[in-house]
C-alpha cells in the first residue's frame, strides 16, 4: 500500500480525498509542511512547486492540491486567488459584485500534484455550473454554498462529501493522479 503525505490544513479537502483514496487503496494521511506560498496566476503551477518543495521537506510522498473559482462575468475572478478573496471578501462579497449580474456561469477548477521517489504525476479538473443568488447549505468549505454545478439545483453547501464527489473538480482531478499510480505501481484497488 503506498501512503501519501496530503500538504493541508484544511480538513473538508482532507475527507474529500481520503474518501476518494480508499476506492484506490491509497492511504492519505494529513501533513504538514512549511508554507511557503508559490504565487502564480495558475493553480497548476502553484502546486507543483509547492508539492516539490513538501517532498524535499518530508522526504515522503506527498499530495498537494489547489483550486480555484473561475467567475465568467468576472472575467475569472477570483481564480488562483480564491483562498485569498474567499479570507478578504468572503461570500457576500462574491455575491455583491454579481449584484444585478445575468451572466452567473463560474467553474471550479483544480490542480493536483503528486510527488513519489522518483516520479511527478499531475492533472487538473473542472466543473462548471453557476453562482447562486443567496447562500445555500452548510456543508463543504469555501464558495461551496453558492455553486451548483451543472445538472443539479443544489449548492455543493447542499451536499455530502460522497454526492459533491461525484460532481468535484477536486475529485475528477484526485482520481485521475491515483489512477495513474495505480496504474504505475499495480496496486490492486
Amino acid at each position: 500500500m503506498i501512503n501519501l503525505c496530503f500538504i493541508t490544513g484544511n480538513q473538508h479537502k482532507y475527507l474529500e480525498v481520503k474518501s476518494i483514496a480508499s476506492e484506490y487503496g491509497l492511504n492519505i494521511e494529513m501533513c504538514t509542511a512549511p508554507k511557503i506560498e508559490v504565487q502564480a496566476d495558475s493553480i497548476e503551477e502553484v502546486v507543483l512547486k509547492s508539492a516539490i518543495l513538501a517532498y524535499f521537506f518530508t522526504g515522503k510522498p506527498v499530495l498537494v492540491e489547489d483550486a480555484g473559482l473561475f467567475i465568467e462575468a468576472l472575467n475569472g475572478f477570483p481564480g488562483p486567488y480564491s483562498s485569498y478573496v474567499y479570507k478578504t471578501i468572503g461570500i457576500q462579497g462574491i455575491l455583491k459584485l454579481l449584484e444585478g449580474v445575468e451572466n452567473r456561469r463560474a467553474c471550479f477548477k483544480s490542480a493536483v500534484a503528486v510527488v513519489l521517489e522518483n516520479t511527478i504525476i499531475t492533472s487538473t479538473g473542472e466543473v462548471c455550473g453557476e453562482i447562486s443568488r443567496e447562500p445555500r447549505g452548510n456543508q463543504g468549505f469555501g464558495f461551496d454554498p453558492i455553486f451548483i454545478p451543472s445538472g443539479e439545483t443544489r449548492t455543493f453547501g447542499e451536499m455530502s462529501i460522497q454526492e459533491k464527489n461525484r460532481y468535484s473538480h477536486r475529485a475528477k482531478a484526485v482520481r485521475s493522479v491515483f489512477e495513474e499510480i495505480v496504474f504505475k505501481t499495480n496496486i490492486k484497488p
